[in-house]
């Protein structure tokens, strides 16, 4: 699929068909994650895989309610790892790069999922520390997305975009 007809094609799916993701576009999501740009190439993150039924369901629970995670096979979740950043880039590595590092990564795997015929959606809110329990993360590292991953269960509500005017400034 060509590029721009990927990032056109991608919309938040909240709703998930009861079939699985074939193993071989996993792997490719997790490759294309894996050659998204990081600061000094120093990989400041970690994703996590999940795809057990019972940790889906905490997932939920961690992400308030939010049923559509448990509904995808796959989900992702992506983490900030601050020590590896801190290695060259100290206290900015820390609260900026490792945090910038974990979200370009999954903007890849959206992207790579929409690719392969998969739809994802973005979660934002959620609690830290039960991320982290659902999943098994250590304290070391900061949970900044969860991305379920499926076949689309219906076609998401496509939102208007805001116009380049009022976004882009010149100087």
């Amino acid at each position: 699929m060509d590029f721009f007809a990927v990032v056109n094609e991608r919309h938040s799916t909240r709703a998930f068909a009861d079939r699985p993701v074939e193993a071989e576009k996993v792997q490719k999501i997790l490759e294309t994650a894996n050659r998204a740009p990081s600061a000094g190439d120093l990989q400041g993150y970690e994703i996590y895989r999940v795809t057990k039924a019972e940790h889906r369901s905490a997932l939920v629970q961690a992400a308030f309610g939010q049923d559509f995670i448990a509904e995808a096979p796959v989900v992702l979740v992506f983490c900030a790892n601050p020590a590896r950043s801190a290695i060259w880039y100290e206290q900015r590595g820390v609260r900026l790069y490792s945090v910038q590092d974990a979200t370009i990564a999954c903007a890849f795997a959206m992207l790579a999922a929409t690719a392969l015929g998969l739809s994802t959606v973005w979660v934002g809110a959620f609690d830290e520390e039960a991320v982290r329990q659902a999943v098994g993360i250590p304290p070391d590292l900061t949970p900044v997305a969860i991305l379920p991953i499926g076949y689309a269960g219906k076609k998401p509500r496509i939102t208007p975009r805001r116009e380049l005017s009022e976004l882009v400034h010149e100087v």
